[in-house]
């Protein structure tokens, strides 16, 4: 059966400097990872911060700089980050307009509950 989970723009959550909605997981979802859709508003960056999580960005839409361990990179709508564990990163929008990406990450806790949840629903 295919659910749709809906992108709720009107109630967004202001966090890590940036407003966000929590996409997965959802109960219909058994994934080996979670993620966000991110909206960073005009003239804000995100907080900067490390975990020990592997995660994604994925630019959807405008621009914004990625500050990876002191290094800048220009990262548009289109582009795809890797970020291993334990690099501090923080994104900047310095453009006039909202910058767009979804943040997927994952570690080896969030695949073995993956897995076991997998074979009980093979059963």
């Amino acid at each position: 059966m295919v659910e749709i989970h809906k992108l709720d723009r009107a109630n967004l959550t202001r966090a890590y400097g940036l407003d966000s909605q929590r996409l997965l997981p959802w109960p219909a979802l058994n994934a080996p990872f979670e993620g966000a859709w991110c909206v960073l508003r005009s003239g804000d960056e995100s907080t900067p911060h490390s975990h020990h999580e592997y995660e994604i960005f994925i630019a959807m839409t405008g621009s914004a700089a990625l500050d990876v361990d002191g290094e800048r990179y220009d990262f548009v709508a289109g582009d795809i980050v890797h970020l291993p564990p334990g690099c501090t990163h923080k994104v900047v929008n310095d453009t006039p307009g909202d910058f767009e990406y979804y943040g997927i990450w994952w570690d080896s806790d969030m695949s073995a509950k993956f897995l076991t949840r997998h074979e009980e629903q093979s059963r």
